[in-house]
């Protein structure tokens, strides 16, 4: 155990910061943990209730390269060698002493999870009528994840303990139409954060700036970079040396020892369904077996199956638009900040009212430019009522101005029509907000932005301007991120500080020193071998009673006498049996 532990102190010291970290956020390491060096870190690592935990997440290939190596077996095909994630084997591949007493006992208690089990045939080619399923599935699917990053970009979506979305949320999609069912959501949500489209700050579920480019994509290419991104976040159980992953019937089986994996997996299952990387019957579209594979998806096979994209509407005299079928995504995206969406399906219903065109004037639009628009995308023309709520709107927008006061940094809320001003002041909606009567004006300390958007979202004609008097876009509220969702900061990483900090050149002393003051703590009787100043080397073997100021005090077991040796001198410790 000792040797083990000193091996694995110096492997962990070789690993650069990155691996240690991923080591120890596999193996539930508390970024609190209270080691010193790394001595404390693989003596942890290697107690029975971390090497346990960590055997849970070892594949059914691990296991059974481990048992072969315990068992000082050839490694038979179906077994994979660990990779050093984990840390439960050194460079050689060999397990520690503690890693091969786990390995025993739980080889006795689950036998079957040592067995080799078939690792999955290719799916067999769907038929053109399960193709056509599946593409309608996809088309949908695709539909729903953009009305809930629709629905984030005006406000987060709570996110529950379980990584789910709020029942509350939840509700809000239910009702849009965005989701044909509630439990729909999960997966959808599931598949947007591994692809990046959704990020997380434990709170809520904001959309990223990859989030707001997908919005402006194709079909077929918001497609492709959903199921590349869930691909590349598969657990590495169910992935393939070349970048793919195994045939989805294969993989419940990958993780026999955690009791979760089951139900992950049917999660996963699902996900790759409504994607339509799998038929319910599991067979395979064309377009999938490249993914699988682990080459790019063959998105020109999708297209074939999926209803052509329109870029017109039909605009009525009863303020409504009609989409004949699936309209273009960016065209989508900009009508659906001008209109309300009262039906989704191939052919859509979008009605115009003085909030939604307010709401489009807030972030940006005009009068002419909504115009120039609604023409562009009429097969119809733009119809007199239309254009009348357009300049009606547009000619009230701004009577509520929101401002950030140069002298005392307050947030100012001012507006020509004093009814207005009364009404924001009783709204019992805004009351969060703070707003007090400041001469003709209300005032709070709440920031600029967030009382703009606050009365945007009330429905008041509200406009943010600067410090010159100028108006500000508000932007829809979308977390500023990489292409893919940036990491949190390394929760590990001052841990690793500290246990670099303590890890000199010098690790063969700092290795007897830690043994000195183990065998001091517990009275241990050890052999000490210590080097002469004439070179020869002698053994001691001592009652180690204390240790201070680099010398190691102890009763001589043979002469019964007290013994000081200077921790320079020393050559090893061991304990005595």
């Amino acid at each position: 155990m000792a040797s083990d532990e000193r091996a694995l102190a110096t492997w962990l010291a070789g690993r650069d910061d990155r691996e240690l970290a991923d080591i120890f956020l596999a193996r539930g390491v508390s970024p609190s943990a209270p080691w010193k060096d790394f001595f404390d870190a693989a003596d942890a690592l290697l107690e029975k209730t971390s090497v346990d935990r960590a055997m849970i997440h070892l594949t059914r290939g691990e296991l059974i390269a481990l048992a072969a190596t315990v068992d000082g077996r050839p490694l038979p095909a179906s077994a994979t060698p660990p990779s050093a994630r984990l840390a439960l084997t050194g460079d050689d591949g060999a397990p520690w002493h503690p890693v091969v007493s786990a390995l025993r006992d739980i080889r006795a208690q689950f036998p079957d999870a040592f067995e080799p089990v078939e690792g999955g045939t290719d799916p067999a080619p769907a038929s053109e009528e399960e193709t056509l399923a599946a593409a309608e599935r996809v088309f949908a699917t695709v539909g729903s994840l953009a009305d809930v990053l629709v629905a984030a970009t005006h406000a987060p979506l709570a996110r529950i303990t379980s990584g789910g979305v709020s029942a509350a949320d939840r509700r809000k999609l239910l009702d849009a139409g965005a989701l044909g069912e509630s439990d729909e959501l999960d997966d959808i949500v599931g598949a947007a954060a591994a692809a990046g489209l959704l990020t997380s700050s434990g709170r809520d579920w904001t959309v990223s700036d990859s989030g707001a480019r997908w919005l402006e994509a194709s079909t077929p290419e918001r497609w492709r970079l959903v199921v590349t991104g869930f691909r590349d976040a598969l657990p590495s159980g169910v992935r393939t040396p070349s970048g793919g992953y195994l045939p989805v019937t294969a993989w419940t089986r990958r993780y026999p020892l955690d009791g979760e994996w089951e139900r992950r997996s049917e999660g996963l299952t699902r996900i790759a369904l409504q994607w339509g990387l799998i038929t319910p019957d599991s067979r395979e579209p064309a377009w999938a077996r490249a993914l699988r594979r682990g080459d790019d998806p063959q998105t020109e096979e999708l297209t074939r199956h999926l209803p052509a994209e329109i870029d017109r509407v039909y605009l009525q005299a009863d303020l409504t638009a009609i989409a004949p079928g699936p309209l273009a995504p960016r065209l989508e995206l900009r009508l659906r900040r001008l209109a309300a969406r009262e039906s989704r399906a191939q052919a859509s219903t979008y009605r115009f009212t003085a909030e939604s065109l307010t709401a489009g004037l807030t972030e940006g639009e005009t009068a002419d430019s909504i115009r120039e628009f609604l023409t562009g995308l009429s097969l119809t023309g733009l119809p007199q009522p239309l254009g009348y709520l357009i300049d009606s709107t547009a000619a009230r927008h701004g009577l509520i101005r929101v401002r950030t006061d140069a002298a005392t940094r307050r947030t100012m809320v001012e507006s020509g029509d004093p009814s207005l001003l009364d009404a924001v002041s009783v709204d019992q909606g805004l009351r969060a907000l703070g707003l007090v009567a400041d001469g003709d004006a209300l005032t709070t300390g709440v920031s600029q932005e967030t009382v703009a958007w606050a009365l945007s979202d009330a429905r008041y004609p509200v406009v943010s301007v600067g410090d010159d008097g100028r108006p500000v876009v508000l932007r829809h509220r979308v977390r500023q991120s990489s292409d893919r969702p940036e990491a949190p900061a390394e929760p590990h990483a001052a841990l690793i500080r500290v246990l670099r900090g303590s890890h000199g050149d010098d690790a063969e002393n700092a290795w007897l020193e830690r043994e000195i003051v183990q065998a001091v703590r517990s009275r241990a009787v050890i052999d000490v071998v210590v080097r002469m100043p004439d070179g020869a080397e002698r053994t001691f073997t001592l009652e180690a009673t204390g240790f201070g100021g680099g010398r190691l005090r102890g009763r001589d077991q043979s002469s019964d006498v007290e013994r000081t040796l200077p921790l320079s001198h020393v050559v090893t410790v061991r304990s005595v049996a």
